[in-house]
């Protein structure tokens, strides 16, 4: 019931903060980043601590906490699904629900940047960072790493990106990098997904940081994604965005997936707020594709 999963977590920060790490300390970890189809299938739910609630028409779909929490369970328990992406509030809430055992699990890192403000590019690290994710053993943390060439904050967001996978990859977790080549227009920042756009952003998040052997990338489906996946041998996952036309966007998917570095999919308010409201359904077709 969703009413007594309230209660658990809210009784459990209430009276026991301590119980947080202690479901850490006792979670099974993942045996492979990858499930038996061969590749990762991740529920992403970071979006909300950015600002970003919307879904198609609905402006605060993800602004119900406890609906958002059904839904990952639901998303969570489907076969095939490998894992999660999350900020510490979201991803201390499943783990004191008990639902990330046999799941692999990442930190979002850098949420500074919140939608629609003047300092948007700015996206400086206000979540997760490397220590903490290495003590809660999760597997790896994620950076939104936006580029834009006409903005003085631009170099700031490559070092910290940069940081921050130094210091995943000393702690031999994954860096998971999600380049945009992006520009301001009419007072907000617009993500360029023009397939050279996003070759010139796989360009340079790899070349990011002192060491690449723990980094992945995480990158959006785009024409000629051949092209997109060619620019670099670091392993991608392909990211899901707001879909407005979900068979087309299934189709697109599983073509790109067919790219030997293509590892993946990192999906979340395509599949947690379907057209229809069946997220096991959108959930499992996702998977199909693997």
């Amino acid at each position: 019931m969703l009413s007594d999963n309230v209660s658990r977590i809210v009784a459990a920060r209430v009276h026991d903060p301590g119980a947080v790490a202690a479901a850490a300390a006792r979670r099974v970890k993942a045996t492979s980043l990858l499930g038996e189809h061969g590749k990762a299938m991740i529920i992403a739910a970071d979006h909300p601590a950015r600002g970003a609630n919307g879904v198609g028409a609905d402006p605060h779909a993800m602004a119900d906490r406890f609906e958002l929490l059904d839904r990952l369970c639901t998303a969570l328990e489907r076969p095939g699904v490998t894992g999660v992406l999350g900020t510490a509030d979201i991803l201390e809430d499943l783990l004191l629900l008990g639902v990330l055992d046999g799941k692999s699990v990442f930190g979002s890192m850098n949420r500074a940047g919140l939608a629609g403000s003047v300092f948007e590019i700015d996206d400086r690290f206000t979540g997760y960072d490397a220590e903490t994710i290495a003590d809660m053993g999760f597997d790896g943390g994620k950076m939104l790493t936006r580029i834009a060439l006409t903005d003085p904050a631009t170099p700031s967001v490559l070092q910290d990106t940069a940081r921050a996978v130094n210091e995943l990859n000393d702690r031999r977790l994954i860096a998971m990098v999600e380049p945009f080549l992006s520009e301001w227009q009419d007072g907000r920042i617009r993500n360029d997904l023009s397939t050279d756009a996003v070759i010139k952003s796989v360009s340079i998040a790899s070349g990011l940081g002192r060491r690449t052997a723990y980094t992945w990338l995480k990158l959006p489906v785009v024409q000629d994604m051949e092209r997109v996946l060619a620019a670099s041998t670091l392993p991608a996952l392909l990211l899901g965005g707001e879909v407005r036309d979900a068979e087309a966007a299934f189709v697109s998917w599983g073509k790109a997936l067919r790219q030997p570095t293509a590892q993946g999919l990192v999906v979340g308010r395509s599949l947690l707020y379907p057209a229809g409201g069946d997220v096991a359904g959108a959930v499992d077709k996702a998977v199909s594709l693997l």
